[in-house]
């Protein structure tokens, strides 16, 4: 697989630690972009069409989780790209399915669990 993923996350710290978990598998993870809310998430997805992952936190200033997916999901051209929610409050998992998500993980993140997803919407790709 040739995952290039989008990490979308406020906390710097969170980000990085994401990163770190991903670029251990090189067999699956080609690239990783960062953002740090949702209107920066839109952006590094329309500049750049190769992002075919991402993982998706919720809280977040500026543009949240939420409305990150209703736009993100209201552009056909993303319909195929799997979007994996991470976050603290387990209340929000009905919600995200409902606007779009694919996936679900509650943090702080197992690195088992969370490249078993990875791998499995990749291979959907």
């Amino acid at each position: 697989m040739n995952l290039k993923v989008l990490i979308v996350d406020d906390d710097f710290i969170n980000r990085k630690l994401l990163q770190a978990l991903l670029k251990k598998h090189p067999d699956l993870i080609r690239d990783v972009v960062e953002a740090e809310n949702g209107a920066e998430a839109l952006s590094a997805v329309r500049e750049d069409p190769d992002i075919n992952l991402v993982l998706l936190d919720i809280i977040m200033p500026v543009l949240d989780g939420k409305e990150f997916l209703k736009v993100f999901r209201s552009d056909s051209r993303y319909s195929n790209v799997p979007v994996i929610v991470l976050t603290t409050d387990d209340t929000q998992k009905s919600g995200v399915f409902e606007l779009g998500a694919d996936d679900f993980l509650l943090k702080p993140i197992n690195e088992e669990k969370l490249m078993e997803k990875i791998r499995r919407w990749g291979e959907a790709l």
